[in-house]
């Protein structure tokens, strides 16, 4: 099909009605935007859905590359076989007790207490992999995270140079505001091996259709929620894996799944995003800690990992350690762990797994 057809069908479908320049958010009500949630993603109006859109449509105007329309084409809407766990729910799927991280590289943040400048992400790809995250998750949003899908392939490229070794290359995830089908085939095309759907933005028809869209070329859908409607919204539309965002305290988090009735033979892995705390202390890993003692799978980690220390570069490390500690709120502080008492001990015998 050529490539002129392709993009008219394009522009006459999903992406159709798009908002004028008049409608795009500035960058104060994109900062205010930021300030609300860890990936600047989760607390979204119908505005910055439009502004997305106006983005994709442009994408597509300017001619993507061949590689990626070919994708396209392959994608379908066939239902997915939510039945059998695929390789990015096994790896943020462990033993009860435990918890896995997904580590988010961005560029941009906002508020006091954090780094100045984030190191490239060939600096901190292989600290997320050596200090023990589940996973990568690159915010591919220019606007609100600073990183584009080449970010996504920087990042696969250096875990990729871990292949044969142990610990191996870490799964990425492409965290961008899914609107249409396209974005679907641009991280594909960039190597990703999941991509995260918001269903607040798009509704429960969208997210089954890019959950489907996704299946069929072999990815993973992270559906993001805010509510216990959303999460049981997310899983009736097919969802696998849910991300519990913009909510703030492991409590509230967990208010957002508990009462989840997921159909017989369905495994769902539940994910709770850490909202980082404008601050320079580390309340985000007891909260870390807390969310696994509820019985969530994984944590995903954004702006927490960039707070200021005394190395930019190994500092998200020692974020993710602490995390992954077996310590607890009554016997250990994520602010000091001496060597002394049960978290520590807890934490060097995973060490030694």
């Amino acid at each position: 099909m050529p490539l002129v057809v392709i993009i008219s069908l394009l522009l006459a479908t999903s992406i159709n009605s798009f908002a004028p320049n008049l409608l795009r958010p500035s960058n104060t009500q994109f900062q205010t935007i930021q300030q609300q949630s860890t990936t600047s993603l989760n607390a979204l109006g119908v505005f910055v859905r439009k502004a997305k859109e106006a983005d994709v449509r442009a994408y597509c105007e300017a001619g993507p590359p061949e590689s990626v329309l070919n994708i396209l084409k392959e994608i379908n809407n066939d239902a997915a076989d939510n039945s059998k766990m695929g390789e990015l729910q096994e790896s943020l799927t462990k033993r009860k007790g435990t918890i896995t991280i997904i580590a988010e590289y961005k560029r941009k943040l906002e508020g006091t207490g954090f780094v100045s400048e984030i190191p490239e992400p060939e600096l901190l790809s292989p600290v997320f992999r050596e200090f023990g995250a589940a996973a990568v998750a690159v915010l591919a949003d220019d606007r609100t995270g600073g990183c584009t899908y080449d970010d996504i392939k920087q990042v696969i490229e250096e875990q990729e140079e871990a292949r044969g070794e142990v610990p191996g290359p870490l799964p990425v995830i492409s965290s961008d505001l899914i609107v249409d089908e396209i974005q679907i085939a641009q991280s594909k095309e960039a190597g990703a091996k999941a991509v995260t759907v918001t269903y607040g933005v798009v509704g429960a028809e969208k997210t089954t259709q890019f959950i489907n869209n996704a299946a069929s070329i072999g990815l993973e859908v992270i559906v993001n929620v805010a509510s216990a409607e959303e999460a049981q919204g997310a899983v009736d539309a097919g969802a696998s894996i849910i991300s519990v965002c913009g909510v703030d305290g492991a409590d509230a988090k967990y208010e957002v799944i508990e009462s989840l009735s997921i159909p017989e033979g369905r495994k769902v892995c539940t994910i709770a995003n850490i909202l980082a705390k404008d601050n320079k202390a580390l309340e985000e890993v007891e909260e870390a800690w807390i969310c696994r003692d509820k019985g969530f799978n994984c944590v995903w980690v954004s702006d927490a990992l960039y707070k200021s220390g005394n190395d930019p570069v190994e500092h998200p490390g020692a974020i993710i350690n602490s995390m992954k500690a077996k310590s607890s709120v009554k016997y250990a502080s994520p602010k000091a762990r001496s060597g002394k008492g049960e978290g520590a001990r807890e934490y060097l015998g995973d060490i030694l797994m």
